[in-house]
């Protein structure tokens, strides 16, 4: 039953890509659609989409919304994490400030309310929208980081762990063959949370998060023990976010204008470092963007059909402002702004850290 006021949801999705996008816009249209009775504009390439006149969009059927989607990585709307409108990149160098034809774009499009699927940035930028213009904003959570402020869960954070350990279970023999340390760096531009989750399932040796500053005199030591008890490799995950040993911050090469600094290239490094401090044969892996490819794992689709169906009923009951939040076990709905800038890092006291230190993993602090 089509509900009075509402007519037409848009959904974009933005920032980086992940797992579970697909799972999610199926949810959003089969509930819309099929449920309310609604129409589903999917809006193309994010926000960049309702820059252009007239904007990139398509309508969105129970058709396409079926069982391959649910299994379908990437997203097929597209996405985007750079050009923010509010200070959009000019070619001579300078910014400018396009809200209004984000503004213009949703009239255009006769939207009576905007699904939108992103992380912390994208949800920055959509608050922002919302202080400046109609924009009728209902946000989901998405990063493969899990370090949004008020949820729990985002979508793409399980699979992202999944690929991380699959990693693991695949570096170790090939450790142990070859006698030597091997280093996985994974992403986290600013918080350890695959890391962390990954290195504790795949049975790590050595665990390096941003959140905890580390030492190499702590990990030398705890891999030459591994080797005093008999044990012949070691395996390390390190974040692409943590620091050298000497607190640098390593970067994988130049930006693209507007894009946020490209982190990478820490694993090396510390892999000559335990090379030089253990005497020991050090490899390292860089998983990159594989850890935001392929099907989302059925938490991921759990979490992203859940807070799908739970974001077009706050639409349609004309609760904006609100983003989507995975708490206690179950979908349920926070402000926005508890979201837009609220970071979520690992607690360096909380329970994962706690369990690390328990099965004896080296955090690199002591």
């Amino acid at each position: 039953m089509q509900h009075a006021g509402i007519r037409r949801i848009g959904v974009m999705t933005t920032g980086g890509d992940c797992a579970g996008l697909n799972a999610a816009i199926r949810a959003v249209v089969r509930r819309a659609v099929g449920h309310h009775g609604l129409e589903v504009i999917g809006i193309h390439q994010g926000t960049m989409g309702l820059l252009e006149d007239p904007p990139r969009a398509e309508p969105l059927t129970l058709a396409m919304a079926d069982a391959g989607l649910l299994r379908a990585g990437g997203t097929i709307l597209g996405s985007v994490n750079r050009g923010n409108p509010f200070s959009f990149p000019l070619p001579d160098g300078g910014v400018t400030d396009l809200s209004a034809k984000i503004h213009a774009g949703v009239a255009k499009l006769g939207l009576d309310a905007i699904i939108g699927i992103g992380g912390d940035g994208s949800m920055r930028i959509m608050h922002r929208l919302m202080q400046t213009g109609h924009f009728p904003f209902v946000g989901i959570p998405k990063t493969i980081d899990n370090d949004l402020g008020a949820t729990e869960y985002a979508i793409g954070h399980h699979t992202a762990v999944e690929v991380a350990m699959e990693a693991l279970d695949r570096l170790q023999p090939t450790a142990a063959s070859h006698n030597r340390i091997m280093v996985l760096e994974v992403m986290g531009r600013d918080a350890g949370h695959i890391a962390l989750a990954a290195g504790i399932a795949g049975g790590a040796d050595v665990i390096l998060i941003p959140e905890i500053p580390w030492r190499m005199a702590p990990v030398a030591a705890a891999i030459r023990a591994l080797r005093e008890r008999g044990r012949n490799f070691a395996l390390v995950v390190v974040a692409e976010a943590v620091r050298t040993a000497e607190g640098e911050t390593v970067l994988a090469g130049p930006s693209a204008p507007g894009a946020m600094p490209r982190l990478g290239g820490v694993g090396a490094r510390i892999a000559n470092a335990l090379e030089q401090a253990t005497g020991a044969e050090a490899r390292v892996t860089v998983l990159g963007h594989v850890q935001r490819g392929g099907s989302p794992g059925a938490l991921d689709r759990i979490v992203a059909s859940s807070m799908g169906v739970h974001a077009v009923d706050l639409a349609v009951a004309g609760r904006f402002g609100r983003i989507v939040v995975w708490a206690e076990g179950r979908v349920g709905d926070a402000p926005v702004d508890q979201a837009a800038g609220a970071a979520r890092p690992v607690d360096p006291e909380g329970d994962m850290v706690r369990v690390a230190r328990g099965l004896g993993i080296c955090l690199g602090d002591r």
